[in-house]
């Protein structure tokens, strides 16, 4: 299978949140492919970029951005693939000012928002993995595994009181 998916984030610092999207990704069996480039430093290139993968043969992209956060409402303007955005936890406000730049993009232009941080990486990859799900039937069966995986995890935890060391 190739590269399905894209990860775009705004800047280097994003990949100590975004490298936990891509190991999901790995981890589900998802080709994809990881890009540093800004809506506001390096436009061209952004749209030179978003511009060729439907052509190359992705099918959804995963957008992070910090602070004005405008790199997935950029994205989501050069394509009419899914567009999915991470808020990164950055210098101001804890990464809300992320969020809300994200969840306000104007009627007709759409970006999944993800919650901030290395949960809404992790989510983004199986958001990404169940969307594709509908066309590889391997993926649909990856997120069901990863799923069951994780709730026997959680199962196999019992009374806390016992594992405490107490």
């Amino acid at each position: 299978m190739s590269e399905l998916v894209s990860i775009i984030m705004g800047s280097r610092s994003d990949w100590s949140t975004m490298e936990h999207c891509s190991r999901t990704l790995d981890a589900l069996g998802v080709e994809h492919d990881v890009k540093i480039l800004s809506a506001h430093r390096t436009p061209e290139a952004l749209a030179d970029y978003v511009g060729t993968l439907e052509e190359r043969g992705f099918e959804v992209v995963i957008a992070a951005a910090g602070g004005a956060a405008a790199l997935p409402g950029a994205v989501a303007g050069l394509t009419t693939l899914p567009v999915l955005g991470v808020p990164i936890q950055a210098w101001a406000l804890d990464g809300l000012d992320s969020l809300l730049s994200m969840v306000q993009m104007p009627g007709g232009i759409a970006v999944g928002t993800l919650s901030i941080g290395k949960a809404g990486a992790v989510n983004a990859a199986v958001l990404a993995a169940s969307i594709l799900g509908n066309k590889y039937p391997e993926l649909r069966r990856a997120v069901a595994e990863h799923r069951r995986e994780r709730a026997e995890k959680v199962l196999a935890e019992g009374d806390p009181r016992r594992s405490a060391g107490g």
